[in-house]
């Protein structure tokens, strides 16, 4: 089965090659995706890439595969997820929100986040006034991350909602929650019966101990959809 794997906010596809080594080894694709304007070796594009960029950029995608897939995005990207099944409800057997946004319509990642982050995206646009720089602990691999991603609300009629097979991935690591964005999120999914949650004692960076926590959520989702 095909898995295709969204990063967050100024990352590429390859923050999920050790999940892909992973999941390849089990006897499925996984396709991590570098959304416009995030490839590290590439430089800045000198054109607007807005939240629309990135929805448009993973329907592409998944209607040019041969099955519905397995989405999985993590933090910024689950409003690429909800976007695109949006759009194309028919391409999702899953989706799999990785401690990511989960937006209604009209949300955007501006509206989501709490000051810190706001502080954030207005000092880290300084340099360019389009792209908001990488925060100091990110990995070196990161690259400037187009702002106007983040303030563009989401366009939504709710047909995401129809792909029956929806999971949150909760990052419950105590260095982590006090300044966690998605606490509400996660605890409002827990009483919603068409959401599994699956908590991991992570830090929002979930891969920062290996892939194994996360890729036995996705085991678990993929035996689920058999």
């Amino acid at each position: 089965m095909d898995v295709v794997l969204v990063p967050g906010a100024n990352h590429g596809g390859w923050w999920y090659r050790p999940v892909v080594e992973r999941l390849e080894a089990l006897g499925h694709r996984g396709i991590a995706v570098t959304l416009d304007g995030l490839d590290p070796a590439e430089p800045e594009p000198d054109r607007p890439i807005t939240l629309e960029t990135h929805v448009c950029e993973l329907v592409d995608l998944v209607r040019g595969l041969p099955e519905p897939v397995v989405a999985v995005g993590h933090s910024y990207a689950g409003s690429v997820l909800s976007g695109a099944a949006d759009r194309a409800p028919d391409r999702f057997r899953s989706l799999v929100y990785v401690d990511a946004f989960v937006p209604e319509d009209g949300d955007s990642a501006w509206s989501m986040t709490l000051g810190w982050e706001h502080e954030w995206y207005v000092d880290g646009s300084g340099r360019t006034g389009r792209y908001v720089d990488p925060l100091p602990f990110f990995d070196e691999r990161a690259v400037a991350h187009p702002i106007a991603t983040l303030l563009q609300r989401s366009r939504l009629t709710g047909a995401w909602r129809t792909v029956a097979d929806k999971h949150y991935v909760a990052a419950i690591s105590q260095d982590w929650l006090p300044q966690s964005p998605f606490v509400e999120t996660a605890a409002g999914l827990r009483a919603d019966p068409a959401w599994t949650v699956h908590d991991l004692d992570e830090t929002h960076d979930v891969l920062a101990s290996g892939p194994d926590a996360l890729v036995g959520v996705l085991e678990e989702v993929l035996a689920g959809l058999r």
